[in-house]
């Protein structure tokens, strides 16, 4: 079913140039983001995964009815390769096109967007490289025809929950009750949602703390936390000098799974970064809230 829907489901599709005929300059500034870059094609009949802001991992077609996921992925931070995460040595990782959990169509719907076809020797084919518009408001060939609010989703109208939702299809859901989750494996940090929702300033925000509470949907620079965090924290008292400091900063730690990759922990928190308790994973305490 999951791969039934991944292919051959056919909702209408405009296309960001279509998108761009009526929001030129936001289709042109989305255009430039890690979002927009998500996914290309490379040398050697390769798929390029990530916009290369840190990483970049190689997918490459071995079989009519296999994928292999390289073991070597590209760094920027030494501008070579290494070891891709989660793998145990450099061969590579094998999925089944048709497997039940589709696992690599999933990988390649959420770097593109669009439906996925197959062309010659089953090939995947994306419809429109990289997470452009209708990865978030939908399917929008009804809406180029006859512009109107109602037939067109914008994400600016959701609740917090129904953004995480949204965001969390492909950055991960956040933990449904009574779910195990390991917060204290590093990797899982690049899962924004799940930490997130452990927040007691998400929890206790009335849903006014969201995804785009700090970060702006069409563009990579990022809204001021800091001055939304002063909303509910107008005073907030220190027991050190931070005033070159921004709120992210010790609130939001940066965790390094690997030496060349690092990730903000969104569990905001009071966290103790220095001595033998110090644990960018999970924070010692919450911030009470409003």
């Amino acid at each position: 079913m999951v791969v039934f829907a991944l292919l051959f489901a056919s909702p209408e599709f405009a296309g960001s140039p279509i998108c761009a005929g009526c929001h030129a300059e936001i289709a042109q500034t989305q255009a430039k983001t890690h979002h927009a870059r998500a996914l290309s094609e490379a040398p050697g009949g390769r798929w390029a995964f990530g916009a290369g802001a840190q990483a970049i991992t190689y997918v490459s077609q071995s079989t009519e009815d296999t994928y292999v996921e390289h073991g070597l992925s590209w760094y920027r931070k030494i501008d070579g390769l290494a070891l891709t995460p989660g793998h145990p040595d450099s061969r590579g990782v094998t999925y089944r096109t048709f497997a039940p959990d589709a696992a690599i169509l999933r990988c390649f719907q959420c770097h593109s967007t669009g439906m996925l076809r197959l062309g010659a020797q089953r090939r995947i084919e994306p419809a429109e490289l990289g997470v452009r518009c209708e990865a978030c408001h939908g399917p929008a060939a009804a809406h180029a025809r006859m512009p109107s609010r109602h037939n067109i989703r914008n994400p600016a109208r959701f609740t917090a929950a129904e953004l995480n939702q949204l965001c969390g299809q492909c950055h991960r859901m956040p933990p449904a009750q009574g779910e195990e989750t390991n917060f204290e494996n590093p990797w899982n940090v690049r899962h924004q949602p799940v930490y997130f929702t452990q927040s007691a300033c998400f929890r206790k925000s009335d849903g006014k703390l969201s995804c785009l509470s700090c970060h702006r949907p069409h563009s990579d620079q990022p809204a001021s936390a800091s001055l939304k965090c002063a909303e509910c924290h107008p005073k907030p008292k220190h027991q050190s000098n931070v005033s070159n400091r921004s709120c992210v900063s010790c609130h939001m730690p940066v965790v390094n799974p690997s030496p060349w990759l690092s990730f903000h922990n969104h569990w905001i928190g009071i966290y103790q970064l220095t001595g033998p308790q110090a644990n960018p994973l999970r924070p010692l305490k919450q911030w009470p809230g409003r």
